[in-house]
């Protein structure tokens, strides 16, 4: 089994060429700039605005995977939160690489924040796609990382395990910690992993909070871990576009029909 030590972590990019083979390299890509001065304020402004009132309101729950004493603060359901965060959904760069790694059409699984605090904790290392049964021998998932704040090992930047997409899972359950490299990034960049990429949150030491919204998608075959049915507001619903509605599983292919039609 090659080790981390044998792939370069990549560096921020403009060019989508240079993702692409970072991606398949690495298992991870960065592109910088993608949301311009004026969206990336909204999307920081909206997201801390929830995250200030869900902690007044007691809303703040640990998440399964962390255990992170309310340290870390994880918001799910965006897309019901505030239509800013549809428009991140469907974003036409974020779904370039849904198509390109799953094809089309594919579900948003979930879309969550992940807010890192003074101290708190990793998560679990694990894979994405952890959950799909094996073997791997393609990428069942892709999540899309949209950086909030800046990204760096200080406030508890994603880590991942250069290359270990190649395992097809063989490292689920190691401990490779001493492997993790962070990924650093500016504010509106995107943090693309494939869902075989070994990963956790970094540990938040410099105190001053760090926000990453994660976008989940999947292959149309599985359930998504958002029970979008009953969870998402009915106002996206009424006037989320054809592609949200595709992404949310209201336009099912083939698949999770109702009474024959392809429309609910």
């Amino acid at each position: 089994m090659d080790t981390s030590a044998d792939y370069k972590l990549p560096t921020a990019t403009k060019d989508l060429a240079q993702a692409q083979a970072d991606l398949s390299a690495c298992g991870a890509c960065i592109v910088e700039d993608v949301l311009d001065t004026a969206l990336l304020q909204e999307v920081r402004d909206t997201l801390y605005h929830i995250a200030d009132g869900d902690r007044k309101r007691g809303w703040s729950e640990n998440y399964q995977y962390g255990k992170d004493d309310h340290i870390n603060q994880r918001i799910w359901n965006l897309p019901s939160r505030d239509a800013v965060f549809c428009q991140l959904a469907e974003h036409p760069l974020a779904l370039h690489f849904v198509k390109e790694l799953l094809g089309w059409p594919a579900l948003l699984s979930s879309m969550s924040a992940n807010i890192t605090g003074a101290g708190g904790a990793s998560m679990v290392l694990h894979a994405d796609q952890g959950y799909m049964p094996p073997p791997w021998s393609r990428p069942l998932g892709v999540n899309v990382a949209w950086c909030v704040d800046d990204f760096h090992a200080g406030n508890g930047a994603t880590c991942v395990v250069p290359g270990s997409h190649h395992w097809n899972g063989e490292g689920q359950g190691r401990d490779m910690r001493d492997q993790l490299v962070p990924i650093e990034a500016k504010a509106g960049s995107i943090i693309v992993m494939e869902g075989r990429l070994l990963h956790t949150n970094g540990i938040n030491t410099n105190g001053i909070r760090r926000a990453g919204i994660f976008a989940w998608y999947t292959l149309p075959i599985y359930m998504p871990q958002e029970n979008w049915f009953l969870s998402l507001n009915p106002l996206v619903r009424q006037y989320g576009s054809e592609t949200l509605q595709t992404l949310f599983g209201f336009r099912p292919q083939v698949m999770g029909r109702i009474n024959g039609k392809e429309r609910i």
